[in-house]
């Protein structure tokens, strides 16, 4: 649930999933739409369907039991280098580093070096002796991450507070690295055409091709290059949805209608039990407008 997403938005989905789903046999039980379900709103949903699948694969075919190898842990759906190690380390208290972006930021200030000029497994590799000093190896992996989040933040590092800033080269240095790290932005333009009918329903269909929202339940989405309009449908609303990486610039289409296309089912605008992407949820606010 972290990856990708802060703490404070996790939290609260964390203790609801971790109060349905108390062991792996439990949670290797439920059903995607289920987990998709109690995941609603929290986005990146290749990670529950991940999640699932690594689980029914851990109760069925080895009797419950995290791998202890780095190789065996990353046949696991979804899973890397950073979730690989960092699991060895939690769960097996083996002596290595998950090197997420905190992490990494860690060594690059400490070296006062350019992350893309730091070769960071031969660094570890070769500073084994220095770095795994303690028995205490799951405490030292998160410890690892919660320092470059708490004191050597992206923004305003805690370097005099910093245990370690007398022999920091960042922060001894007069020419100190700067982090030029900005996320790319994308712009894309979409018309978004909706069936709507007078029971305050609307049409839905898995059959979109839009790959950040592939399989999920939407009406009829076209990629445009500018916002040119639509005469065959009533304008409803222009807005805007960042997903990622992704600034989306929407133009919202509506028709009443009480027939639609074969691969479209209607859904309740109120009501709904099954699961829905944020993304369409926005929808429904806006087309709710209409009634």
């Amino acid at each position: 649930m972290l990856q990708q997403t802060q703490v404070k938005t996790v939290i609260p989905y964390f203790k609801k999933f971790t109060r349905k789903y108390k062991t792996l046999e439990s949670l290797s039980k439920a059903n995607e739409t289920q987990i998709l379900k109690m995941w609603e709103g929290l986005g990146y949903y290749r990670r529950a369907r991940n999640l699932l699948a690594s689980v029914k694969l851990l109760v069925k075919e080895l009797n419950s039991n995290l791998p202890n190898t780095l190789k065996e842990i990353k046949k696991l759906p979804g899973v890397g280098d950073y979730t690989a190690n960092a699991l060895m380390g939690f769960i097996h208290n083996y002596p290595t580093i998950a090197l997420d972006g905190n992490v990494k930021r860690v060594f690059t200030r400490y070296l006062n070096k350019k992350e893309s000029k730091i070769d960071f497994d031969q660094l570890i590799d070769s500073n084994k002796k220095n770095l795994f000093i303690t028995n205490r190896n799951s405490d030292f992996v998160e410890a690892l991450m919660e320092f470059g989040a708490l004191i050597c933040k992206p923004k305003d590092p805690k370097c005099s507070q910093c245990c370690l800033n007398k022999s920091c080269s960042y922060f001894k240095s007069s020419n100190k690295i700067k982090d030029n790290k900005r996320k790319k932005i994308k712009v894309m333009n979409y018309n978004i055409f909706c069936y709507v009918s007078k029971k305050k329903q609307i049409a839905l269909t898995k059959e979109n091709e839009i790959k950040f929202l592939k399989n999920f339940n939407l009406p009829l989405i076209k990629e445009v290059e500018n916002n040119s309009v639509d005469k065959n449908w009533k304008f409803l609303k222009n807005y805007k949805n960042s997903i990622s990486n992704l600034s989306l610039n929407i133009n919202l289409y509506y028709k009443f209608s009480n027939k639609i296309p074969k691969s479209y089912n209607w859904y309740s605008l109120e009501k709904n039990k099954e699961f829905i992407p944020s993304f369409t949820k926005r929808i429904f606010n806006q087309v709710s407008s209409l009634f």
